[in-house]
C-alpha cells in the first residue's frame, strides 16, 4: 500500500523545529507502533492518547501527532526524544488527511450515506445497482465490506487508518465504485475526512446515540458534517425531503454550493407517486425531473421504496443513466437483517427480522409491514444496555401502538441488569408479555402465529451475538426463527 516511506512534509504535516523524518507507517494504537512510525495521540472519551506517547516513543516512533493537551501530558518524554512533534488543533482531522495521503488510492466513485436509519440499506442498494450495471462495487459499514471485494470491519465507520487502507486495497483489487455508511460518531471524530466523495445522501433524523452526543443539536450537527465538511462543493447532495430535517440539510448543502437532488413523496426531483403492496413486495410509480416511471420491488415495507429511491439518486448523480438504474430495481434483494424474511410457518404466517433499534425505526418497520399482512401483527422488542436509557419506554410504546401483540425481551443488556431494562421498556407497553430469554420469546411469538399473521423480531438484525456482561454469546435472530419454526411445524432443522 503506497510507498515504503514518505517524508513527514509529504503527508502535509509540519513538525516543531523543522524536523522532517522518514515515516514508515501510521498507528493510533501504541502497541502497533514500529520503527519510523507516526503515532497519532488523539483525545478520547475516557483517556487522552497523550498518555501512550511514552510507549510509542519506546517502540521507535519517528513522529507524534497530537494536540496541545497531548503534548503537555508527554512533555518530559518528548523533550528527551528526537522524534518530530506535530501539534494540531484538530488532530483527528489531521490524521484523516494524513491517512488519505499515505495510502493514496481510492475507488474512482465513492458515495456516503448519513441518517439515523436506513444507512445500511441505502448503501447496499447502491452497491447492488452498480453491480447490476457492471461496475466492480462494494459497500462499507455495519455489515463489513460487501460486494466484489470483501473484508470485516469493527465499526460502521472505521478509524481513518483502517478506512483509507481498506479503500486503497479495494482500489488495488479493481474496485471502481464504493458506497459508505457515515455514522454520526464517525463524522464527529473526522474519520471520513480525506475520502474523495462524488455524492452523499441524507435519509432521516430521529432519536439515537444521545448517550454520546448529549443533545439533538449536537447529534444533528455531527450528521450535517457530511455536507458541511466532507462532501466537496462540486459534489451532489441527495436529500430526503420527507424528513422534517430535510430542508435544513438541503440549505446546508446549498450554502456549500453543492448540486442537490431531492427525493420525497410530497415532491422533489425524484418523487414517489404511488405504491401498491402485496404479499411478496410492492409496485412503485415515481417521477424523475417530471418524467414518469414504474418498477417492481421484491422488498417488504413501504420505507424500502424511500431507501431504494435515495440509492437511485446516488447512482444517477454518480454518472449512471436514470433509465438503466431503474431497470435494476426488480433485481434488488433484502439487506441482511433489514426486514429480512427469516422463516415461514406451514400455515403461511411469515417471520421477519429487522435491525430496528430506535423508537422511530420500530414504529416505521411495523407500519411498513402492516399493508402486507392480512391478519395480526406480532412484535418482539427489547433495548440495549449501557446506551440511551430515555428511549426504552419509547421502544415499548412504539411496539404497543403499531402491533397487535407485543413480547418484551432482552436485546444486548451489556453490563446492566436485564430485568431493569425490560421493566423500562414495559412502561411503554404495559399490556406486553415479558419473556427475558430471547430464544424463548422468539419461540412463543412464532407459536402464536395463525394463518395471515406476521411476526417482526426487532433490534438485532444482522448481529450474530448477544452481549451479556462482558461476554458475546452466539445468537442469531434469523437462525433462532428458523429453529423455532422447524420445531413447531415438525420439520427437520
Amino acid at each position: 500500500m503506497g510507498e515504503r516511506s514518505k517524508k513527514l512534509n509529504q503527508l502535509a504535516l509540519t513538525a516543531r523545529e523543522g524536523k522532517n523524518p522518514d515515516i514508515t507507517g501510521l498507528a493510533i494504537d501504541s502497541r502497533e507502533v514500529k520503527e519510523g512510525y507516526l503515532f497519532a495521540a488523539l483525545p478520547g472519551t475516557r483517556v487522552h492518547g497523550g498518555e501512550f506517547i511514552q510507549y510509542a516513543l519506546r517502540m521507535g516512533a519517528a513522529a507524534i501527532l497530537t494536540d496541545a493537551q497531548g503534548a503537555e501530558i508527554a512533555a518530559s518524554e518528548l523533550a528527551a526524544s528526537d522524534a518530530a512533534l506535530v501539534i494540531a488543533e484538530d488532530p483527528r482531522q489531521a490524521l484523516a488527511y494524513t491517512a488519505a495521503l499515505w495510502f493514496g488510492a481510492q475507488p474512482e466513485t465513492i458515495v456516503a450515506v448519513t441518517g439515523t436509519n436506513g444507512k445500511t440499506s441505502v448503501s447496499t442498494f447502491v452497491r447492488q445497482i452498480w453491480t447490476e450495471l457492471g461496475h466492480p462495487a462494494i459497500n462499507l459499514g455495519t455489515t463489513g465490506v460487501e460486494g466484489a471485494w470483501t473484508a470485516p470491519l469493527a465499526h460502521t465507520t472505521p478509524d481513518p487508518i483502517t478506512l483509507h487502507r481498506c479503500l486503497a486495497e479495494a482500489a488495488e483489487a479493481g474496485i471502481t465504485h464504493a458506497a459508505m455508511e457515515a455514522s454520526s460518531h464517525g463524522l464527529e471524530q473526522r474519520r471520513l475526512d480525506g475520502v474523495r466523495l462524488t455524492a452523499a445522501a441524507f435519509t432521516n433524523f430521529t432519536q439515537d446515540h444521545l448517550d454520546y452526543h448529549k443533545t439533538f443539536d449536537a447529534y444533528f450537527a455531527a450528521k450535517a458534517g457530511l455536507f458541511r465538511r466532507v462532501l466537496p462543493p462540486d459534489g451532489t447532495a441527495v436529500i430526503n425531503l420527507d424528513d422534517p430535517k430535510g430542508n435544513e440539510m438541503r440549505a446546508i448543502a446549498a450554502a456549500r454550493g453543492q448540486h442537490i437532488l431531492t427525493v420525497g413523496r410530497a415532491g422533489g426531483d425524484l418523487c414517489l407517486l404511488n405504491q401498491r403492496f402485496d404479499a411478496t413486495g410492492q409496485d412503485l410509480r415515481f417521477t424523475l425531473w417530471g418524467k414518469t416511471f414504474q418498477a417492481r420491488l421484491n422488498l417488504i415495507g413501504g420505507f424500502q421504496a424511500e431507501n431504494v429511491l435515495l440509492a437511485c439518486g446516488l447512482a444517477i448523480t454518480s454518472g449512471d443513466d436514470p433509465a438503466r438504474v431503474f431497470e435494476t430495481l426488480p433485481h434488488l434483494t433484502t439487506v441482511r437483517g433489514r426486514m429480512q424474511l427469516a422463516a415461514t410457518r406451514s400455515n403461511g404466517a411469515a417471520v421477519y427480522v429487522d435491525y430496528a433499534h430506535t423508537p422511530d425505526a420500530v414504529a416505521t418497520a411495523l407500519r411498513a409491514l402492516r399493508p402486507h399482512v392480512m391478519g395480526r401483527l406480532i412484535a418482539i422488542v427489547g433495548a440495549g444496555g449501557d446506551r440511551d436509557a430515555t428511549k426504552r419506554p419509547l421502544m415499548g410504546q412504539a411496539a404497543a401502538e403499531n402491533a397487535d401483540v407485543v413480547y418484551v425481551t432482552d436485546d444486548n443488556p451489556r453490563s446492566e441488569d436485564p430485568a431493569q431494562i425490560r421493566a423500562a421498556v414495559m412502561e411503554g407497553a404495559p399490556e406486553a408479555y415479558e419473556v427475558g430469554d430471547r430464544a424463548e420469546a422468539i419461540l412463543r411469538g412464532i407459536d402464536a402465529l395463525q394463518p395471515g399473521d406476521a411476526l417482526l423480531i426487532a433490534g438485532k438484525g444482522h448481529e450474530t451475538g448477544q452481549i451479556v456482561g462482558d461476554q458475546i454469546l452466539p445468537f442469531d435472530d434469523v437462525e433462532q426463527a428458523s429453529i423455532a419454526v422447524a420445531a413447531l411445524d415438525g420439520r427437520v432443522a
